[in-house]
């Protein structure tokens, strides 16, 4: 059973979270690995993320969208799209300054469409940040993640890279991507840092122990393919039920759990759609009774186990 980080899920709740202690944004963030890719390419998990997207023009707008619906922290990677993402995003968000922030991240290489390898050399670090830099058009990175930690080179050296990158006024904040307990407190004891990156959903609750050491230790806990949701989220299942009595769709009502969840989870999700990037920011607006997260939560416990 999950320990519950608040004791009361409908009178603690808070829209904001404050990353690093000095970067506010919105709970619900904006996932751009969606925008890649042209017709008839691959999705869902078999997506390449190889190619800028198709129509420009339509990619460039919805990111507009989002920040004009109030997304204030967009995230991507220089390996989307071999950097068009950030190149994307750069001019998307031009207008909107420091209304937005921009986390992206460094440390995987793409020797092809299929091919995602974690390069953890400190120099390939820095030149990786140095291009994502120039990509993003600005002279510090707002949160920049270590895509994978590289079993081939020490956490100390890969961290250490970023860390310096942090000290040349270069990366606000350092964050890290599909961790462990361990490995996290290993980055630690090298850097402060400010987010964790990690696969969680209802139906995927594997990095359960990362979120609750975040938790203490005050760290955003940003969960990717944040709206999976499994069997359990069938038209007769639990979610669907306290989607109806909420008021809420279902993918709201993931969502919803996950705000619900603890302070300090920052669901990111992703979509091409301007209706369900508004749907998805609805999440916000869901209040769910200390009933209904035990209700999502017990089921979610039942497709984990």
């Amino acid at each position: 059973m999950t320990t519950q980080t608040n004791a009361s899920h409908t009178s603690i709740f808070s829209d904001t979270f404050r990353i690093g202690g000095d970067l506010t944004v919105r709970r619900v963030g904006y996932g751009t690995m969606r925008l890649a890719d042209g017709p008839g390419d691959p999705a869902g998990p078999e997506a390449r993320i190889w190619t800028a997207p198709a129509d420009r023009a339509a990619a460039l707008r919805l990111l507009r969208t989002a920040a004009e619906a109030g997304v204030t922290l967009f995230d991507t990677a220089d390996a989307y799209a071999l950097g068009a993402g950030e190149e994307l995003l750069a001019e998307a968000l031009a207008p909107y300054g420091d209304r937005v922030a921009v986390a992206t991240k460094v440390g995987v290489v793409r020797p092809s469409p299929t091919e995602w390898v974690p390069l953890g050399h400190p120099a390939y670090l820095r030149q990786q940040t140095e291009l994502s830099l120039r990509r993003l058009r600005t002279d510090r990175i707002d949160l920049l993640y270590l895509h994978r930690l590289d079993e081939n080179h020490p956490v100390a050296e890969q961290v250490g890279a970023l860390r310096r990158l942090q000290e040349e006024g270069k990366v606000r904040h350092i964050g890290l991507s599909e961790v462990t307990v361990a490995q996290l407190e290993e980055a630690e004891a090298e850097a402060p840092i400010a987010a964790v990156q990690n696969l969680y959903n209802l139906a995927n609750r594997a990095h359960e122990p990362v979120l609750e050491h975040t938790a203490r230790r005050g760290i955003a806990f940003v969960p990717f393919f944040p709206v999976a949701m499994g069997g359990h989220a069938g038209p007769d299942g639990p979610v669907a039920e306290v989607a109806r009595e909420a008021g809420a769709t279902p993918s709201q009502t993931a969502l919803a759990w996950l705000l619900h969840r603890a302070p300090h989870v920052l669901p990111i999700p992703g979509t091409s759609s301007e209706r369900h990037l508004r749907e998805n920011l609805g999440a916000l607006d869901v209040r769910l009774t200390d009933a209904q997260f035990a209700r999502l939560d017990a089921a979610a416990d039942t497709v984990a186990a």
